[in-house]
């Protein structure tokens, strides 16, 4: 299945909501081992929590090679691609801890948000 990204949310990939958006049609295709192609044709703006909602919690419940297999992103702009990859690499190494290391993780992350 192929979703046209410009289409659905917009030229601009910056909103959590618009990544849960996308991740919410995509996840239950991607359970049931279907294929899915994200297409960046036309977007011109990214921040990394989009492609966190979008993509990078889909390593909660799927295993990277799986993912890498089934999921297919196409199009995106260079500045699109690095921001893709950063979080991709990110959510990796966050799903692979144990629980109790994401949970440490997560205070560190919750109490340096709220200095700011």
């Amino acid at each position: 299945m192929r979703y046209a990204i410009r289409e659905m949310i917009g030229e601009n990939c910056m909103t959590q909501q618009s990544g849960q958006q996308i991740y919410e049609m995509i996840y239950p295709r991607l359970q049931a081992g279907q294929s899915v192609e994200l297409d960046f044709a036309g977007t011109k703006r990214f921040l990394s929590v989009f492609f966190n909602f979008a993509i990078g919690q889909l390593l909660r419940d799927i295993d990277p090679e799986t993912l890498d297999r089934l999921l297919a992103v196409s199009n995106l702009s260079p500045v699109g691609q690095q921001a893709y990859d950063r979080v991709m690499e990110n959510a990796k190494r966050y799903y692979s801890l144990d629980d109790e290391r994401q949970r440490a993780f997560d205070a560190i992350i919750l109490e340096q948000a709220t200095l700011l």
